[in-house]
């Protein structure tokens, strides 16, 4: 059990103490600036502690922050600023220059200055605060504490990933009377958090598990370390220096450690970890039990969207006996497998599309500005979160792909992630994507782009014929092409837009 709780991200650190003083006379500066209950302010920022800070001010007057994914530029981030209608944005000093390209009238900006480590993981050179704005420590100094209180804070406003059509704000209602409580006692025990652990956060902040981890952490008095930015090896090396007992991790991270050289995977004592826990994404099996392996059966996982947060989850136990499994439901929530046309409900094994029952303390939510979009997507109660799968006999779920990924090909269903599962385990692949292109036969073939590890020899034809050896035919891929760097958002998905546009740009039935 931590006595003093400390939370570090690169080479700062503070005490929970030191934040919530520094939080709420952000809380008074905030007020200040005309940000009352309900209101929303924006945080286009790189992990760091001022993220940590700027986000629980909002919880001391019942602002709610929006965090923001900071590679967004033009539209995107218009979009993000506009719908969400926040009054005040704050902004590390490097992106200050994409924001004022596009920066709405009557939005306030907060400048927030990066430390030393920030600029050193992303390689940019040392900035300095511009003065044209107010700064966050000039705020933190000069404003009192804010007193008001606030019994029931929001949780933020979460920007979906926009796979399609623009990024949606995910506006949630308070949580009823100790509604958080119980959904607290359901959530830690299959996230394997605990009061006082010592957690780490590899993850960035702006997206919806790892920011809800942190308030998680927070208010359990947890140990907290934030990574700058991803690195497998920096992170092994975390665990070793800080005893680190519990870490939140998504499948490309997973991904990533196990392309590490024998040597290094050795190098360092991992003892002292207590709970693996991923989501995100589907992770390849022979990813998962090479993990498993590794590190003991710690590893924990759990599946939801942004909208229904975490319903079905499953141990190391449960996953070795149902191989590829997400788990089952917890506590009420619950999982129907739809027809896409009817919506009745598949039998057991066959694939349709996943509707999420959240749990029964979850709040409700609705999308900003787009309240019938929010209406669309629901069933009986239950949610569509735009990902394809089948349930087994024993009630638990699997994840087929996200129904805007499928292919269909020749009139036959095809799921990308199996493809990508199976690619990813040839020796030198670094990363891979498998997608859909035009045909003029089958309307549909299969692509895959593969990011290979420097001084790797692998051909396309290497790569079709490992395919072709463990899965169907009309599975291996027609196109092969290798790329330095496949798009992927910083939670691990893959942004397979941008590759799909290369090939169906000029085709009006895109």
């Amino acid at each position: 059990m931590t006595t003093n709780p400390i939370v570090r991200c690169g080479s700062d650190q503070r005490t929970h103490d030191e934040i919530r003083l520094r939080a709420t006379r952000l809380a008074g500066a905030l007020t200040e600036m005309g940000v009352t209950v309900g209101d929303r302010y924006a945080l286009l920022l790189r992990n760091d502690l001022s993220f940590v800070e700027i986000t629980l001010a909002g919880a001391a007057i019942g602002a709610i922050p929006v965090p923001v994914n900071w590679h967004w530029r033009g539209d995107e981030l218009t979009h993000l600023l506009t719908d969400s209608g926040s009054k005040v944005v704050f902004v590390h000093t490097s992106l200050l220059p994409g924001l004022e390209e596009i920066l709405p009238p009557g939005v306030q900006v907060v400048e927030v200055a990066e430390p030393v480590t920030l600029t050193e993981a992303y390689g940019i050179a040392p900035t300095r605060l511009t003065s044209r704005y107010r700064d966050v420590e000039s705020l933190i100094a000069s404003h009192d504490p804010a007193t008001t209180p606030v019994t029931d804070p929001p949780l933020a406003v979460i920007y979906t990933s926009g796979t399609t059509g623009r990024p949606k704000g995910i506006l949630r209602q308070p949580f009823a009377p100790g509604a958080a409580e119980e959904t607290l006692g359901l959530m830690l025990p299959i996230i394997g958090l605990g009061p006082g652990m010592r957690t780490l956060i590899p993850a960035p902040l702006y997206h919806t598990a790892p920011n809800i981890h942190l308030v998680f952490a927070f208010a359990l008095g947890c140990d907290i370390d934030i990574m700058v930015k991803f690195d497998a090896e920096k992170m092994l090396r975390m665990v070793e220096q800080h005893r680190i007992q519990h870490i939140q991790m998504v499948p490309t991270m997973f991904v990533r450690m196990v392309k590490l050289p024998k040597e290094i995977r050795t190098r360092y004592d991992l003892s002292s970890l207590e709970a693996v826990v991923h989501a995100a994404a589907p992770c390849p099996p022979d990813v998962k039990r090479e993990i498993i392996e590794w590190f003991g059966p710690i590893v924990l996982e759990y599946y939801g969207g942004s909208e229904t947060s975490a319903c079905v989850s499953c141990t190391t136990a449960e996953w070795l006996e149902h191989p590829g499994t997400v788990g089952r439901p917890i506590g009420g929530a619950d999982v129907r497998i739809l027809d896409p046309i009817d919506h009745h409900e598949m039998p057991v094994g066959e694939t349709g599309d996943i509707y999420i029952k959240p749990l029964p303390s979850w709040p409700d939510f609705t999308y900003l500005g787009n309240d019938a979009k929010r209406r669309e997507m629901e069933v009986d109660g239950y949610l569509n979160v735009g990902d394809i799968g089948y349930v087994d006999a024993d009630g638990f779920l699997y994840l087929s792909d996200r129904r805007n990924d499928m292919v269909i090909s020749g009139g036959v269903n095809i799921y990308p992630a199996e493809i990508e599962s199976c690619i990813i385990g040839i020796d030198g692949v670094s990363d891979v994507a498998v997608f859909g292109i035009p045909d003029p036969e089958f309307g549909e073939s299969l692509a895959a782009h593969v990011e290979v590890a420097p001084a790797t020899t692998l051909t396309d034809d290497d790569i079709r014929s490992y395919v072709a050896a463990r899965l169907a035919g009309y599975k291996v891929p027609k196109v092969v092409v290798f790329d330095d760097h496949l798009p992927r958002h910083d939670s691990g998905k893959l942004v397979k837009r941008k590759l799909r546009e290369l090939y169906w740009r000029d085709r009006s039935d895109a």
